[in-house]
């Protein structure tokens, strides 16, 4: 039975949305739940979208986080194809589209992000894509099973990792696939140079072909369809579709206009967190791809649009709304399967954080293990068609100690015999 004395708040149908109620459930609060989500599907994963639902490998009912009879089950109010559009934090309040206000004790934002658009000529031609929503997916999955049959061409503007598992699906479709980014390899901020030629490599032995050093100036088209896309450098390439894969911008508007503090665009935007989660009113939080949260492990201010964070925030937050102490440390983690090569990152290594790059195992033939290291200690791990270390790799990042590089790269060594 639900006891209305309070009505706890989550704006945002995610996985973090949908995990935080469910944690509020489980930990036993009975006030009211109410779950706002804007789109009509409900509270679904995002990693399928590229992968394995992209792929034809998946199903699209495996996506959901929860079955649609679990909301009501768990007497979570439910409110789908309604966005959130005002705040009003002295009444405690939010009003959705249709001009519904509800009150809060408690409110979580959970509302994601959302992906950046070209800014070129051509960008409202039929055949331009994104991929953030199920939606997006459910069109994109047609169009490169389309091109496919007809021996299309996609380009891909961005080599990032939506970017590129996009290109590991579209050839599994048999279509074409050119990809254009301006960093001199792909995941070039992520990965850095030493490892982002391995992507390269992988995606040319099968048939993608990169076009680097420059970006997309205009989309060509007729008759409101894609023919060609043309780069800066005077580049044209034959296009039947394009899709925009150049990341995404946190969803911030509903806070900002409510006046929460948030992050400078120029340091990752976001919105401003504590390691509670909590924003900057005491009874309103944020998790998932939108919030910036303080970190206690790295002793920075992290914003984190992965999978894990997603899963694992949105408990997070539903403890800390709950009165629990919270410090939320996650180590960084996310995974990304491309062609005949499954990988795992776990930690947080930006350009110009690291001064040793490691490898253990053989590159060759894409089984290794990266490490990238700052003054001897361990600051990111990615491993390669190499399974089961994620636990050691996560243990070596907290544990914070000097780590003998040899040992590290020497693959006759347990990584757990090297955990302090």
């Amino acid at each position: 039975m639900v006891d209305a004395h309070q009505t706890f708040v989550i704006v945002g149908g995610g996985l973090a949305g949908a995990k935080a109620a469910e944690t509020l459930r489980s930990e036993g609060f009975t006030g009211r739940v109410i779950l706002i989500c804007d789109e009509r599907d409900h509270p679904y994963e995002r990693p399928p979208l590229s992968k394995g639902y992209l792929t034809g490998a998946a199903e699209r009912d495996s996506v959901f986080v929860h079955e649609p009879a679990w909301y009501a089950q768990a007497d979570i109010e439910l409110h789908l194809g309604q966005p959130a559009v005002h705040l009003d934090r002295a009444a405690k309040a939010v009003t959705l589209g249709d001009g519904t206000r509800i009150h809060y004790d408690k409110l979580l934002l959970a509302t994601g992000a959302e992906p950046r658009r070209l800014d070129i000529p051509g960008t409202g031609l039929a055949g331009v894509h994104h991929l953030r929503r199920l939606a997006h997916a459910d069109r994109l999955r047609g169009v490169l099973a389309g091109l496919g049959r007809d021996n299309g061409h996609l380009v891909i503007a961005g080599a990032g990792w939506i970017g590129l598992e996009v290109a590991a699906a579209a050839r599994g479709y048999g279509a074409e696939v050119t990809v254009v980014e301006p960093e001199p390899t792909p995941l070039h901020t992520v990965v850095g140079p030493e490892l982002g030629s391995l992507f390269t490599d992988l995606h040319s032995d099968h048939g993608v072909r990169f076009h680097f050093g420059t970006r997309l100036t205009e989309i060509v088209g007729q008759d409101g369809m894609v023919l060609a896309a043309r780069t800066a450098d005077g580049e044209e390439h034959p296009a039947h579709g394009v899709l925009a894969a150049i990341g995404a911008a946190p969803r911030t508007a509903l806070a900002e206009y409510a006046g929460l503090a948030l992050v400078d665009r120029a340091d990752g935007g976001g919105i401003a967190v504590d390691a509670s989660l909590r924003t900057s009113d005491p009874d309103i939080y944020a998790a998932g791809d939108v919030a910036a949260a303080e970190h206690p492990l790295l002793d920075s201010r992290l914003r984190v649009e992965h999978w894990a964070n997603a899963l694992n925030s949105g408990p997070a937050a539903a403890r800390a709304m709950l009165g629990r102490q919270v410090a939320y440390d996650r180590v960084p983690y996310f995974f990304s399967d491309q062609y005949e090569v499954g990988l795992e990152y776990s930690g947080y290594a930006p350009p110009g954080s690291y001064d040793q790059v490691l490898l253990r195992g053989d590159v060759g033939k894409r089984e290794f293990i990266a490490f990238w290291l700052r003054e001897g200690r361990l600051l990111a791990g990615m491993n390669v068609n190499v399974w089961d270390v994620t636990e050691p790799i996560q243990r070596l990042i907290r544990s914070g100690e000097r780590l003998d590089p040899e040992a590290l790269a020497d693959p006759a060594v347990a990584l757990a015999s090297l955990v302090p």
